[in-house]
């Protein structure tokens, strides 16, 4: 599995309870750096972004990725609509969570956030 990281980079703990909750091995970690300049329109921004994310149009369809999103909402929102494009389904998330009381601030991973499954069940709500 390939961990497209949007965000802080992640710990060999975080790592660790990744493999755990997924029972898949990390194969690769590609840190992508999500700064956007609010003065300019984002999607091309995100396109550009998105060109140091070295996967032929197969492998956006056929690798197992796992996202950790950036944690700037519009940024985040419009990766997911581009990466639904580009693999044909939504892609799973990390849900990262602060530790209480950890000085410094320390996160651990909460969740696996299966995108495709809630839209799945959200389509028989139609």
């Amino acid at each position: 599995m390939i961990v497209l990281n949007f965000a802080h980079p992640l710990t060999p703990a975080q790592l660790e309870q990744i493999q755990a909750l997924t029972g898949e091995p990390v194969d690769e970690i590609i840190g992508i750096k999500s700064y956007f300049d609010n003065d300019q329109p984002f999607t091309p921004q995100l396109a550009a972004l998105l060109e140091h994310v070295h996967l032929t149009t197969e492998e956006w369809q056929t690798t197992p990725l796992l996202i950790n999103p950036p944690a700037y909402n519009y940024v985040a929102v419009l990766l997911l609509a581009e990466l639904h494009g580009r693999m044909g389904y939504f892609p799973a998330c990390l849900r990262l969570r602060p530790l209480d009381d950890a000085v410094p601030p320390r996160f651990e991973v909460a969740e696996i956030l299966n995108l495709q499954k809630v839209r799945n069940g959200a389509r028989k709500a139609r």
